[in-house]
């Protein structure tokens, strides 16, 4: 399998950091080769900050797979990082976004099996004209080549539980005004399309939460779960999917009930992150599913407070880095 291409993520924060944890732990957890796009002298003094005496390697021309095995790869993307842990300046913003942009190119050209991204600061990008509200929309419109970008659907992943947030980042006001039922089947559609293709779920179920409290109690708590969710539900079933909802949400979640499904489908951001950061924040994985290619994510920020002290964890990233592995050759085997 081709490699991995990973970001460097905003260079104050941990990204460096857990990056070369990853490279460091290649064996113990079995961790597929990857390069980092980066600047090379960045990551030296990064790791001679944490303690850490690492080989690098400019892989821009090499056998990513043999490098690996003796030196962490490191592949330039003409935008150099200077920026101390926990102190993003200036030069943040372009690292960073030259190293999406860069991965991307590269994932498109096939030099690459899937795109691996650490963390960003977005109110650093922000500052520097950056219009989107995050990753998964910046990777959409990345993937659009000019054209209308695609519907981005944030999954996020876990042994214990796969949870999808229809609307995505929006303020909760914002969210439940853009809710639609077209929206719901657009996102389901993706979801299932994905858990077939990429993950070999031949049929996947699915299991739909309401939008309110009790999934609006027959409409006494809100007549949304009854007008919106609960038409696309049935367009979905009407389809063959294997589908349930809308359910209460505050029922969705517990052992039993995640028995019965594959993935849950919930109607705002916070609906289905903080019960996967409950189950699994040390292993989560962000992947973002409609997508021409493969991209996964670790489910953390920037932690600007741990940057550069070797307190960080690299176990999110080694889940995504596996994950986006497993999902390159289930979607080549396919």
């Amino acid at each position: 399998m081709k490699p991995l291409a990973l970001t460097l993520g905003e260079p104050a924060g941990i990204g460096p950091d857990i990056a070369i944890a990853a490279w460091l732990r290649r064996k113990s957890d079995a961790v597929p080769p990857f390069y980092l796009l980066g600047d090379e002298a960045f990551i030296t003094a990064r790791a001679r900050l944490l303690g850490i005496d690492i080989p690098l390697a400019d892989a821009a021309d090499g056998d990513v797979s043999r490098i690996f095995a003796e030196a962490l790869p490191v592949i330039a993307t003409g935008h150099p990082a200077t920026a101390r842990p926990g102190h993003p300046d200036d030069n943040s913003a372009p690292a960073a976004i030259g190293s999406i942009r860069q991965a991307v190119n590269d994932v498109v050209a096939g030099r690459a099996a899937a795109i691996v991204t650490n963390p960003i600061a977005k109110s650093v990008l922000y500052r520097a004209g950056f219009t989107h509200p995050g990753h998964t929309e910046f990777l959409a419109e990345l993937a659009a080549s000019g054209g209308k970008p695609r519907q981005p659907v944030m999954l996020l992943w876990s042994s214990d539980l796969a949870v999808v947030p229809v609307t995505i980042h929006l303020p909760l006001r914002e969210a439940i005004a853009t809710l639609s039922s077209p929206m719901i089947v657009d996102t389901v559609h993706i979801v299932v399309s994905d858990l077939q293709s990429r993950f070999g779920i031949a049929r996947p179920r699915i299991a739909v939460s309401g939008l309110n409290p009790h999934a609006g109690e027959d409409g006494s708590l809100g007549t949304e779960d009854q007008t919106i969710v609960a038409p696309a539900v049935a367009t979905l079933r009407a389809e063959g999917i294997d589908i349930r909802g809308p359910l209460p949400a505050d029922t969705m979640f517990h052992e039993a009930a995640r028995r019965t499904y594959d993935c849950a489908i919930c109607m705002y951001h916070d609906q289905a992150l903080i019960p996967v950061k409950t189950l699994a924040f040390d292993r989560a994985v962000n992947v973002t599913l409609g997508l021409p290619f493969i991209r996964t994510s670790p489910d953390h920020g920037t932690a600007f407070d741990i940057a550069g002290t070797g307190r960080a964890d690299p176990s999110s990233l080694i889940a995504s880095l596996r994950l986006a592995a497993r999902m390159a050759d289930s979607t080549h085997s396919a």
